[in-house]
């Protein structure tokens, strides 16, 4: 029997620093909810809006896997391991934080907003070397499919990272359905709706509402309207 818990999108917090507009499915800086600090090894899920030309300073980070998708606009990133580099709507980037980084990021334009979601994810083993990886994905892959953006695997599809995860981007016509299947027994799945509204199982989701599923096989999708969607597979234990 499957184990779900909902996120629905108004129950976020929020903080709005001017600058920076953010919503946290799981607990992060200053809005701390006991029942919302992970989803397995699912840390942190930010909605994020940067204000043009502003953005974060240098900071640290150690033993996380960070994943940054654009949505609108782009983001101008630098590290302390000599990568300097902009990522635009229809790229994802990930830093294996590892032993240690540092890095910052701001909207290079003057005239426009920067939209992304930041994920982080516990990884699975502690110290590694740090890395950076980008790639621009081919965005037509997502239409009426789960089109993989992530895995631990350097040679699959997407970006790689230092845990047993999946990513998939999805971009369903109305009326669609397609049935995703666990990759890794024992991991459980995090949907959340970039747009419109979709059908899980018989739970109706909609924009910016987040889903967590576990102890399940397969799962049946249906878009109830044309939807947009990032779905993840994640250890439950790691």
């Amino acid at each position: 029997m499957a184990t779900t818990v909902l996120h629905k999108a108004d129950t976020r917090g929020h903080a709005d620093h001017g600058w920076l507009n953010a919503y946290h499915s799981f607990s992060f800086a200053s809005w701390y909810n006991p029942d919302r600090v992970q989803f397995g090894s699912l840390r942190v899920l930010n909605d994020d809006t940067v204000a043009a030309g502003m953005g974060f300073g240098t900071h640290p980070h150690d033993n996380m896997e960070i994943i940054t998708i654009p949505l609108e606009g782009d983001l101008a990133h630098k590290d302390s391991m000599g990568n300097a580099a902009t990522i635009k709507t229809g790229d994802v980037q990930v830093m294996s934080a590892g032993t240690g980084i540092q890095h910052s990021e701001f909207n290079p334009n003057a005239d426009q907003r920067t939209k992304l979601f930041q994920i982080w994810l516990f990884p699975k083993t502690r110290n590694v070397t740090p890395r950076y990886q980008q790639i621009t994905l081919d965005t037509a892959e997502q239409k009426n499919n789960f089109a993989q953006i992530l895995s631990p695997n350097p040679d699959d599809a997407g970006v790689w990272i230092h845990q047993d995860a999946w990513f998939h981007l999805a971009d369903f016509d109305k009326d669609f359905a397609k049935t995703y299947e666990i990759k890794k027994e024992g991991n459980g799945i995090y949907i959340f709706v970039i747009s419109g509204t979709v059908n899980v199982d018989g739970q109706e989701l909609e924009t910016r509402d987040g889903y967590g599923i576990t102890d399940f096989k397969t799962l049946d999708i249906k878009a109830t309207t044309d939807a947009k969607f990032l779905l993840m597979e994640i250890p439950m234990k790691y």
